[in-house]
């Protein structure tokens, strides 16, 4: 497998610059490994590093990104593992999220608040699941094993937003 080696200095301060550049290697999908950050080689990933080279050089600092072959398969299964640590970390607040969205939608129908309001509201919060695990899902080159348990979740979510709506249609329709 190719991968993408990255390195990196910043200045001490402002530590809002370490704070940057650190969201985006996790949103670029690269894990630290034992002071190296590492991703699956893609030419996508390759100009996402190559632009935040250029956010660092704003910052007065300066990186370093080399593509290569890891050499050993076991540290290479170290990496793999890492890697799908990260995706099962991310999927796993993705579960955590779907179950707090199955107590709401349970909640709202114990009250019976019945309301288009809140029909908008829980799809703004199931879309907001859907791109989270999308964004996710991108980055899980190696498949980890929770993305389909993630998956399933945010179907039941689509599945309960969809008998909430229809309760809500049928109380609306019954009073006109």
């Amino acid at each position: 497998m190719k991968w993408l080696f990255f390195s990196y200095s910043l200045p001490t301060t402002p530590s809002k610059a370490r704070v940057f550049v650190w969201r985006q290697l996790r949103k670029i999908g690269a894990v630290n490994y034992q002071t190296v950050w590492v991703a699956p080689y893609s030419s996508e990933r390759v100009n996402e590093f190559n632009k935040l080279i250029e956010n660092i050089k704003g910052f007065k600092g300066m990186g370093l990104l080399i593509v290569g072959k890891i050499l050993s398969k076991e540290q290479e299964e170290l990496i793999v593992e890492a890697f799908t640590e990260s995706r099962n970390e991310e999927y796993k607040e993705i579960i955590d999220k779907c179950e707090a969205y199955f107590k709401e939608m349970e909640y709202e129908i114990q009250r019976q608040n019945f309301i288009f309001a809140e029909v908008e509201e829980n799809e703004e919060e199931l879309e907001k699941l859907k791109q989270w695990f999308r964004k996710v899902e991108k980055r899980d080159v190696i498949k980890a094993p929770l993305r389909k348990t993630a998956l399933e979740k945010i179907k039941i979510c689509e599945k309960m937003l969809d008998d909430f709506a229809r309760k809500v249609y049928e109380r609306t329709q019954a009073k006109i």
